[in-house]
């Protein structure tokens, strides 16, 4: 039996348990279909703006909204009033949008630690397949190609990401424009067969920043100045469907991934709730040749729009799809009875151990399953503001069971931690990463509903960081582990703290508490490996990564710290064991190869450290740790200019490294070698960012000029 075949029967016999709730569309009368307006071989141009909420479009009815382009498409072509999404993270409701399924069924239920299965059929396979050339391009990190959206597609743009040159290592998104240029130079370039192409923008995404053209003129609402910026990037892909320069030859969905809080419900952005401001999105249909001009209010989904496309361009939709084809709405019938909305939202129990949310909305009833759980009437209460989950408890049972068939189709899931490199780039974006809670059961306590406080603790802590108030920082998040001690991601950030503060043994002792909430957290377990070698434990992290390093599926953090722990340990062949196992586990990780060299320099074998890092280079241009050490290695063998090229590179890649450049020149310059220290040196106080370091920078530059 196929997998589609199993999903369709768990389908029935859901059906069955619920009373006869229906779950799927009654089947549609196939003289009728076969009158439906469709068109083989037309183009296809997929379009998702990144955390855009329906209503700020001027379309959909917000007069501050800034949005000629996505506005006239939304007036010429057919608008969805009521679309919702299936998450309200990036990576999972993207993967809805390419496959047709929910995310029980394609697996991807976070941004981090999920990866689309290479046994589901896309958007993009199912089209290459007719002969469709395909390209995507995407503007940010949580869509990059190694999390698996990437099937299907000849080209994958993605090229913003592990740039070798400035900006590199820390760019985590392009701009609009300059992923639209690439697309529309595809576009262009098309021979004769048709062409899919997916335009994804980031734009509207936190922290909020229009140029400032746009700035002036929304300076008092800078989200909708980038939902502004957003729609003006889109003219050279919209303007030529519009005007008819195209032929009448191409089909546009536009929508988004998934919308914004801006505060409703005490949620600053998303990924928290699954309220209406995040869940509902836009959806806008253009075929001038095909459909007229109009509004349809009936509920769709994401899932509806793998379907909706294969049926436009003539081509079979693939059983055991959970959407359904949306052509009946574009022509113009009459509204059906819909199929309920499944949503989750699941990134509060993944990175913070809160309770899970999933939901489901049929017809304008809207049912949230929580410890407790809400009931809205969008109709009357748009803003979902009187919870009738008490009022009205048979409606809630209803609705339940409606949910049940849904959540019985889910085979659960098993994340897998992220190297260090992705941890840092989802961080960077706010996107937290953490690993599965082991509970099966929720109480009132664990509502995230009762947490938002803790939300904005955790939200204030990032910022008294940032800001360099570390004693604060800290008081705020030991006040948030108090609390809640098993929250396995304050605890995780509580460390870093501890560390960066000097507190080795606090440091330890929170990771202790992490690992010990979960076992089989292995980034745990590294980490807190690394710290007890810093803090001259080796053999304790020796002890403590034996067991995870002699598994059948050795993970590879936990084999490079379990190497430095015995290089330190003075175990040095031991150490270099457990490094050809890594290279074995992964051999083109460029971080194995860092290791290498620094168990090579420990040894005192500086031609085959020099190797090491220079083969680390090769894997990965922007291997930061082999330019600094290269970096300090070449001032040792007399030759600045190479050194300084290495933190060039070194700083370009990621910017902390220029507090690691601050220190090394410092160092030379205390040690009686100016001559060495001085390029360095200058090269901070020229291009070192001043708004981190204007007070080493003025130091600095009253110490070279007084030098001579």
């Amino acid at each position: 039996m196929t997998r589609y075949g199993l999903l369709l029967i768990l389908v029935v016999v859901g059906h069955l348990a619920c009373g006869g709730a229906e779950l799927r569309d009654d089947p549609v009368d196939t003289t009728e279909v076969a009158d439906l307006p469709r068109e083989r071989g037309q183009n296809v141009l997929l379009i998702t703006v990144d955390t855009l909420r329906a209503d700020a479009l001027g379309s959909y009815g917000n007069p501050q909204a800034v949005t000629p382009w996505m506005d006239r498409l939304a007036v010429a072509g057919v608008r969805f009033e009521n679309a919702r999404a299936h998450n309200v993270v990036t990576l999972p409701t993207h993967a809805s949008i390419l496959t047709g399924l929910y995310p029980q069924e394609h697996g991807v239920r976070d941004n981090s630690g999920f990866r689309l299965g290479d046994d589901l059929p896309t958007l993009a396979t199912l089209l290459r397949a007719e002969g469709y050339r395909t390209g995507a391009f995407i503007s940010a990190f949580p869509l990059d190609s190694r999390f698996g959206l990437d099937r299907g597609f000849e080209v994958y743009e993605d090229s913003f990401v592990g740039a070798d040159r400035p900006p590199a290592f820390l760019e985590q998104e392009r701009s609009g424009l300059a992923t639209v240029a690439l697309a529309r130079e595809w576009i262009d370039s098309s021979d004769e067969r048709p062409w899919f192409c997916w335009v994804h923008l980031y734009e509207p995404h936190f922290p909020y920043a229009p140029p400032e053209s746009i700035r002036s003129r929304l300076s008092d609402d800078l989200y909708l100045g980038d939902v502004a910026a957003a729609d003006a990037a889109l003219a050279p892909l919209l303007e030529p469907v519009l005007t008819g320069a195209d032929g009448g030859q191409t089909l546009v969905v536009l929508t988004s991934d998934h919308g914004e809080a801006l505060g409703e419900h005490g949620e600053a952005t998303h990924g928290i709730f699954a309220y209406e401001g995040t869940l509902r999105v836009p959806l806008v249909v253009y075929q001038s040749g095909l459909f007229e001009p109009r509004v349809v209010s009936e509920p769709v989904r994401h899932v509806d729009l793998v379907p909706t496309v294969l049926d436009v361009v003539s081509l079979p939709v693939p059983e055991g799809l959970q959407g359904r084809s949306l052509l009946p709405a574009l022509a113009g019938w009459p509204e059906s009875a819909t199929p309920p909305t499944y949503f989750e939202a699941l990134s509060g129990q993944l990175n913070r151990g809160w309770a899970p949310i999933f939901g489901v909305v049929e017809g304008h009833t809207k049912f949230i399953d929580l410890p407790l759980p809400e009931l809205y009437d969008l109709d009357s209460d748009p803003g979902e503001e009187s919870n009738l989950a008490v009022a009205e408890p048979e409606r809630v049972t209803e609705l339940r069971r409606l949910l049940a068939p849904l959540r019985a189709m889910d085979p659960g899931y098993r994340r897998q931690p992220e190297d260090d490199e992705t941890r840092r780039r989802l961080e960077s974006l706010g996107y937290l990463s953490g690993m599965p809670d082991p509970r099966s059961t929720y109480g009132i306590e664990d509502d995230p509903k009762r947490l938002m406080d803790v939300d904005a603790a955790l939200r204030e802590v990032a910022g008294l960081y940032s800001r360099g108030d570390l004693e604060a920082a800290l008081l705020q998040l030991r006040e948030i582990v108090e609390r809640r001690p098993g929250m396995r991601m304050a605890l995780m950030e509580l460390a870093h703290l501890e560390r960066a503060a000097g507190n080795l043994e606090a440091a330890i002792d929170a990771l202790q508490q992490a690992y010990a909430l979960n076992p089989g957290d292995n980034v745990a377990l590294a980490l807190l490996a690394a710290y007890l070698t810093q803090a001259g434990r080796m053999e304790e992290a020796v002890t403590l990564t034996e067991v995870q390093a002699r598994t059948a599926e050795p993970d590879i953090d936990v084999l490079l710290v379990r190497a430095l722990a015995l290089a330190r340990a003075q175990r040095g062949e031991e150490a270099f064991a457990e490094l050809r196992q890594a290279r074995q586990v992964d051999p083109g990780n460029p971080a194995v190869a860092v290791h290498m060299g620094t168990l090579f320099l420990m040894s005192g074998d500086r031609d085959r450290a020099r190797q090491a890092f220079q083969e680390a280079l090769s894997l990965h241009p922007d291997t930061v740790a082999a330019h600094t050490a290269l970096g300090v290695m070449e001032i040792e063998d007399g030759d600045v200019e190479t050194s300084l090229d290495h933190w060039r590179q070194a700083v370009a890649a990621d910017p902390q490294q220029y507090s690691r450049l601050l220190a090394f020149g410092t160092h030379l310059w205390n040690s009686g070698r100016v001559e060495a220290a001085r390029p360095l040196l200058e090269y901070f106080v020229d291009t070192a960012p001043r708004e981190t370091y204007e007070g080493e920078i003025a130091g600095l530059s009253r110490r070279l000029a007084g030098s001579g």
